[in-house]
């Protein structure tokens, strides 16, 4: 078998096996694990269940915290803060296209990730204690929402409202920062709408780490990995547009 032939071998079973944990329905999708499968093609010796368990070990030890903790958004501002300020990890604004920083495996190596990443962190770890934190595709900049009704789209902070995270440092935020957060990324100022807030389902999100994998390569000229990072957004784009199952028909009952 040629080196050629050897890795088309590999990266077939890659897309295989990364079809399989990640092109599910949406509550059967392990979005740690998923995560994790992207990176999977870059590191022969990558051990999937090693970071699962570190994840199971950050849970642990946050859990009596979060036992502790009474609403929702208090458990996830004592999440966070253990995760940015005991744990240590942070954005890598200094080398934000270091592709390592969309590797769940490299975030938890070295503690440094993008908005996405983290907030794969911080949901999988806030799972593992019984807690729902929900990702938003928030234009340019991903974000974390604990819900607790409708946000004001740009009137500041509504203690009844919907509340939104920023993973990238763990802070809360007002109407006014996400008005920011909005014009930075499109260059302009609009009104935030219900819509830049929506939750972001499992498949929506591993396509958005996809892409930025993409862009980051496209940029950098890497054909063969851009091509991959395109392989796995055409499956996971044809799985979210498959009809969910329908129930099967109860066997015939002879008499």
């Amino acid at each position: 078998m040629t080196a050629s032939s050897s890795s088309d071998t590999a990266l077939a079973l890659h897309l295989a096996l990364f079809s399989h944990v990640a092109c599910r329905p949406e509550l059967e999708i392990d979005l740690g694990q998923a995560a994790l499968l992207i990176a999977e093609p870059e590191y022969d010796d990558l051990d999937v269940a090693v970071y699962l368990r570190t994840l199971d070990r950050l849970a642990d030890q946050v859990r009596p915290r979060l036992l502790s903790s009474g609403e929702p958004t208090v458990k996830a501002a004592a999440l966070l803060g253990f995760l940015s300020e005991e744990e240590g990890f942070r954005g890598n604004t200094a080398e934000y296209d270091d592709p390592r920083n969309s590797f769940l495996n490299e975030v938890l190596e070295r503690r440094l990730g993008i908005p996405i990443s983290l907030a794969v962190l911080a949901m999988e770890v806030a799972r593992r204690c019984d807690f729902t934190l929900h990702g938003v595709s928030f234009p340019g900049h991903f974000l974390l929402r604990v819900d607790g009704g409708s946000y004001t789209a740009g009137r500041g902070e509504d203690p009844s409202s919907a509340v939104l995270f920023d993973p990238m440092t763990g802070r809360r935020l007002a109407g006014d920062d996400l008005q920011a957060l909005l014009a930075r990324a499109l260059g302009r100022r609009r009104t935030v709408t219900s819509d830049d807030l929506q939750v972001a389902t499992k498949n929506a999100i591993l396509i958005r780490m996809l892409t930025n994998l993409r862009n980051i390569y496209n940029r950098q000229g890497d054909e063969s990995r851009q091509q991959l990072a395109h392989e796995r957004i055409r499956a996971l784009q044809n799985a979210a547009q498959k009809p969910p199952p329908r129930p099967g028909r109860p066997p015939r009952v002879v008499h």
